[in-house]
């Protein structure tokens, strides 16, 4: 808002104003455009085509590890049921890679390149649920036996 009195000149229709001279309060209103927000980075999401093989790697992992821990297929249960272990961490970290490059993180961990550090008692969490999950699948494995 203006302190001071309006220049009623140019708020007639008649008063001509020259192309690129400013009027007492600034430019004229036909060479100004409006200005719009543009995001210059758009927002980073997983597309399907990251998701799908993940899902499937996962899945077909799922399944060779729980098929022969579930009905004992025999000698090769074990061997079957460790490489679908093998298959199932390795979409789990597959996963974890495409999910960091689109910048999301682990409950708890700050984002990357925030400068923050993270908690110790966090990491120490994920470890020790880490290290639980893979000792109970070892000690199911070594049980067929």
């Amino acid at each position: 808002m203006e302190a001071g009195p309006r220049d009623t000149e140019q708020d007639a229709p008649d008063a001509l104003h020259e192309t690129g001279s400013l009027s007492p309060d600034g430019p004229d209103e036909l060479e100004a455009t409006p200005e719009v927000e543009v995001e210059l980075r758009p927002v980073r999401r997983l597309r399907i085509w990251q998701l799908a093989p993940i899902v499937m790697l996962a899945a077909v992992g799922s399944l060779m590890f729980a098929f022969p821990l579930a009905f004992e297929f025999g000698d090769g249960g074990a061997v079957v049921a460790m490489l679908g272990l093998l298959i199932s961490c390795c979409a789990a970290g597959w996963g974890m890679m495409a999910a960091r490059r689109v910048g999301y993180t682990w409950p708890g961990l700050p984002q990357r390149g925030s400068g923050e550090r993270s908690d110790w008692r966090v990491i120490a969490l994920y470890v020790a649920v880490g290290g639980a999950l893979v000792a109970l699948a070892v000690w199911r494995v070594a049980r067929l036996r």
